[in-house]
This record gives structure tokens, C-alpha cells and sequence, in this order.
């Protein structure tokens, strides 16, 4: 009598492995090229050429695949053998029209890596930033890739397509088997996909917590700066009032408006960045209409006060050395500079931490994409060199805990392909595929064309 459910125990163990053996790649890996990685990227966001598996393991490149998809964002990440399957100057245009998605695309041909994006999620400069801050000689492959995975999920904007399905990268197996498959391993499933649950339930609880902190603290911006507004005596009717000046005093308004709705909307921590950037933009705003209004020349366009954000523009810089750590320029205020000058301590900017005041740079993780949206470009990890808040920009993984975004440091010059890396930094010249012509080379975004 039990015979009978042995025998389909037995049949179901033959069938999967008929699967895995119809499915396992031969020594000999059918021929891929372009169209192969971008039918694998319409299914999933990373593309493991088998000419290029050394580079990346299976774990690592669905490790990666699923942390994009856990954020929601639409990044491919390619790693492809450089052979004529892939000619470079034709790379990115060809992937981008045959996957035919809107998205950051990053490529790791061979020892070379760079990346572009469709303008509409990602400017140019901002890619630029992110593959030189990440490019290093001799990184490995899944460093170089999670490193800069970690950094542009939280700049990137848009959601990740509709047609990506479960997590699987694609190593040259045929789509239709890996489902297959998948249904059939899917049986024995469920105690696995409870532990990403749980997993997932508890990083949400961590933002949640995350998020809570920042809403007091850029809470407290807002009002403030809401508050410079209310003190202003500038009606845009008034004698002397001219265009230019009731540009800046409709910007900073703007600002202050956007700024609200922003963290209203705000789900998670990386969402405060675009706040304190608002905030930022209205401050720089309210200094240049002061200075039409005492015709004075315009103020150079310069980050916030590193100490306290609140005091608006900083006119210069200073050197300061925190507790501990090394001297360093700082970008200050007019006010702060004259208390550093007569060796007093700078008035800044506390923030709870486990109900003690601090300052914010030591003050812990979760106050790093306030800071970012005030101190973006890349600056902020040499500003906060030693602190507790600039140990955690320099870690990897930071950026997708909490949205670090632009934390890349150093000196951005660019990404352009060299020829250590892909052999050549022009990808489009005249003819780009169907994307308005432009120059595809250091990282530009795919413009124009094809309805993007």
C-alpha cells in the first residue's frame, strides 16, 4: 500500500533531475550576445554573461538582483565578457534600445565598467559621480557592483518594470526552463520565503524608526526656515522691487512649499534628502534676493554652514578639527567663522540620539541623508572624515540602509570609458541608435529619440 506514494516521490526526484540536467549549461555555452542580455534584463535586473560567470557568482549576482528589486528601482547590471559579441562603442545604445525600458544601465565588460541612464531617472552628472566614485583599479566585479548599486538606488528615480517576475539572474539558461524549474522547486519553498519575510518586515520597522528620527529634525528646518520667511520685509509690490528680485523671493517660496510636501510624502529615510535640497535652494535664494536688494554682487553659489544648515549659505571656509580626529576644511557662516577665529566653539546643530543631544555628525547613521541634501556632490565624507556619521558614508552597505546617495567621495571628474576600461569614450558620434544623436561617452544620459 505505500509503495504507490514512493513511486511518485521517485518520478518527481527524476523529473527534477531531467530538469537540471536539460537546463545545466554545457562546457561548450551556446553563442550570446546583446539581444541574449536584454531579453534576460526585461525579466530580472542582473544579466551574467556565461562568458563572464567567473566574475560573478549565481549568490551574488541574485543578491544583487534582489536588493534592486527590494527598492523598487529600474537598474540593470550587465556583466559581459569583452568579445565581439559585445563591441563597446556600440554597447550601451544597442542594450538600452533592444531592452527598450527606461533605467540606469551598468555594464561590467571584461575589467572595464561604466554606466548611462535614460535623463528622465538619473542627470548625467550624477552618473558621472556615482562610476568615478566607484571605479577603482583592480576591484573585483561584486565589490565594484554592490558598491555602486549602493550608491545609486538612492538618486535613482522611477520604479522597477512590470515585467520583472521573481528573482533569478539569467546565466545563459533558456527563460522558459528556469520557470519550469522554479515551479517545481517552488513545493518546498515556503520556509524560505518566511525568512525573507521576516527579514523584510524588520528592515521596514528599521526605516519606519529611521524615518521617525529625521521627520523631528527636518521638521524643525522647515519651520525654521518658514519662520526667515515670515520675517522678511520684502513685498513683491513694494518701491524698487524689480523682476529678478521677485524671482528669487517666488523660488524660495516655492521652496518652502515643495519642502513640505516632500516630507508629508516621505516613506523612507532617503526621501529626506530631496527635502533638505529644497531647503537648501530656498536659503540660497533668500541670500541672493538680499543682496539685489543692498545691490550688492550676487553670492557665489556655496553649500549651507557644515555646522548648523539653518544659518543659511556659508561665505567661506575655516579649518576645524572634531573631537579625535584630524583637521579639515569646513565650509561656515560668517558667524561661525568668527567664533572659530576667536577660538571658540561653532554653534551647532544638536540632534537626539538615544536621548542625549549631539551633534549631527555624531550622531549615527539615520542622519545621513539629511546632511546629504544640504552637503550633495560628493563632498560630505571628507567633511565628516573621523566622525561617527562619516565612518558609516565610508561603509559599502550604507547607502542602501539609508539612502547615502552622492556619499561616493573624492574628486568627481568624470566617467568616461579609458583605455583600461572599455577601449573607447565615444558611444554614439552621429549615429545612436534611435536616441537623438547624442554623445554617449562619460556616463551621459540616453537623450532625445525613440519616445524616452
Amino acid at each position: 500500500m505505500r509503495t504507490r506514494p514512493l513511486s511518485v516521490l521517485s518520478a518527481l526526484a527524476g523529473l527534477i533531475l531531467l530538469l537540471l540536467l536539460a537546463l545545466a549549461p554545457s562546457s561548450g555555452a551556446r553563442a550570446t550576445g546583446i539581444p541574449d542580455a536584454a531579453a534576460a534584463l526585461k525579466q530580472g535586473p542582473v544579466y551574467v554573461d556565461p562568458g563572464a560567470a567567473d566574475q560573478l557568482s549565481k549568490a551574488q549576482a541574485d543578491a544583487l538582483a534582489q536588493k534592486i528589486k527590494d527598492a523598487d528601482k529600474p537598474l540593470f547590471v550587465a556583466v559581459l565578457p569583452a568579445n565581439a559579441a559585445f563591441p563597446p562603442e556600440r554597447l550601451f545604445p544597442d542594450l538600452r534600445a533592444q531592452t527598450g525600458i527606461t533605467g540606469l544601465y551598468a555594464i561590467r565588460l571584461g575589467g572595464g565598467f561604466d554606466a548611462q541612464a535614460d535623463r528622465s531617472v538619473m542627470s548625467p552628472g550624477t552618473v558621472d559621480d556615482l562610476v568615478t566614485s566607484v571605479r577603482q583599479p583592480g576591484v573585483d566585479a561584486a565589490t565594484e557592483l554592490d558598491n555602486f548599486v549602493d550608491q545609486a538606488l538612492p538618486a535613482l528615480r522611477g520604479s522597477a518594470p512590470s515585467t520583472w517576475g521573481s528573482v533569478g539572474t539569467d546565466s545563459g539558461v533558456p527563460v522558459a526552463g528556469l520557470v519550469t524549474l522554479g515551479a517545481v522547486a517552488a513545493v518546498g519553498g515556503a520556509g524560505a520565503y518566511a525568512v525573507v519575510r521576516r527579514n523584510r518586515m524588520r528592515k521596514e520597522a528599521e526605516e519606519r524608526a529611521a524615518l521617525d528620527a529625521l521627520r523631528v529634525v527636518v521638521d524643525e528646518d522647515i519651520t525654521a526656515f518658514g519662520e526667515e520667511l515670515e520675517r522678511l520685509d520684502f513685498h513683491p509690490a513694494e518701491p524698487g522691487a524689480d523682476d529678478a528680485m521677485r524671482g528669487d523671493y517666488e523660488r524660495a517660496l516655492d521652496s518652502y512649499d515643495k519642502a513640505k510636501s516632500l516630507m508629508a510624502a516621505a516613506a523612507r529615510p532617503h526621501d529626506v534628502r530631496a527635502v533638505t535640497q529644497a531647503l537648501e535652494d530656498g536659503r540660497y535664494s533668500l541670500a541672493v534676493l538680499a543682496a539685489r536688494r543692498e545691490s550688492r554682487p550676487l553670492p557665489e553659489r556655496r553649500v549651507p554652514c557644515f555646522f548648523d544648515p539653518r544659518h543659511g549659505p556659508s561665505t567661506e571656509d575655516r579649518t576645524w578639527t572634531p573631537a579625535g580626529g584630524a583637521a579639515r576644511q569646513v565650509p561656515v557662516c560668517a558667524a561661525d567663522a568668527a567664533r572659530l577665529d576667536d577660538g571658540r566653539d561653532p554653534m551647532a546643530r544638536t540632534v537626539d540620539a538615544d536621548g542625549v543631544r549631539r551633534p549631527y555628525w555624531e550622531a549615527g547613521p539615520a542622519y545621513g541623508p539629511w546632511a546629504g541634501g544640504y552637503f550633495g556632490g560628493g563632498i560630505l565624507p571628507g567633511l565628516l572624515m573621523g566622525t561617527l556619521l562619516g565612518s558609516m558614508l565610508a561603509t559599502p552597505a550604507y547607502a542602501g540602509e539609508y539612502g547615502g546617495g552622492e556619499f561616493g567621495g573624492g574628486d568627481f571628474s568624470g566617467g568616461d570609458f579609458n583605455s583600461g576600461d572599455f577601449g573607447s569614450s565615444d558611444f554614439g558620434g552621429g549615429d545612436s541608435g534611435g536616441f537623438g544623436g547624442g554623445d554617449f561617452g562619460g556616463g551621459g544620459g540616453f537623450d532625445g529619440g525613440g519616445g524616452f
